[in-house]
């Protein structure tokens, strides 16, 4: 079975021609995992990138004692792990299926190989990581500067944009997200997740119900991120 057209999708490998994506695709590994099962753990060998073929992932961290934050959710289409790919060193993060998930493991010494002849891939590889880098730095500036609003605005733009959904002017994100979702996603407590999203509700900026989020006025979402 030909993964080439999920391939398409993966910002590393999107401008990949029909043969090199039919080469790459034939060494990939497909994974499924039932909903809460832990795809791998921080502190685990890392060996292999995954791309989300169906369901979702969430990016995590977690201490001794049990306490986690959430970082990020990925859907079809993202890729999670390339660090493996780079240095073979631990895993930082635990990666978790929040539903039935289906993946493709692209192991690090197929990878290898492959780039030996297309050292631009591995390029836009590490432009891929400096985005995820400058994305991180960025939550680090919001948590540090802007208030519990602008912090829960940002974070639902960037949801909004991810699934392509920028220039309309009302979104619903795929997403089902419980407070404590979004509380972690945005470096918040729960109770003042819970006081700005009703205070967006009654502006009319969105809408909130059973974890499904509506955002009814992009442009005005937006400039409360800004």
């Amino acid at each position: 079975m030909s993964y080439a057209a999920l391939l398409v999708h993966v910002p590393m490998f999107s401008s990949l021609g029909p043969e090199d994506l039919e080469q790459l695709s034939s060494v990939l590994q497909p994974w499924r995992y039932s909903k809460g099962e832990v795809i791998f753990h921080q502190g685990d060998v890392a060996t292999a990138l995954y791309i989300v073929r169906k369901g979702e992932v969430s990016i995590r961290l977690s201490t001794s004692d049990g306490k986690e934050r959430l970082l990020t959710l990925l859907k079809r289409g993202d890729s999670f792990g390339e660090m493996a790919l780079l240095d073979g060193e631990p895993r930082s993060t635990d990666a978790v299926a929040r539903e039935e998930t289906s993946v493709l493991r692209l192991q690090r010494e197929d990878f290898q190989r492959f780039v030996e002849t297309r050292p631009w891939v591995a390029m836009r590889m590490l432009a891929e990581m400096s985005r995820v880098i400058r994305r991180i730095t960025r939550r680090v500036y919001d948590a540090s500067f802007l208030d519990a609003r602008s912090r829960l605005a940002r974070v639902l733009l960037d949801m909004v944009e991810e699934q392509g959904g920028a220039a309309a002017q009302e979104a619903v994100l795929a997403s089902q997200l419980t407070q404590s979702d979004l509380a972690h996603l945005c470096g918040l407590t729960r109770e003042s997740t819970n006081k700005c999203l009703r205070a967006m509700a009654r502006d009319g900026i969105l809408s909130y119900e059973d974890g499904r989020i509506t955002v009814l006025k992009v442009t005005e979402l937006r400039a409360n991120a800004d």
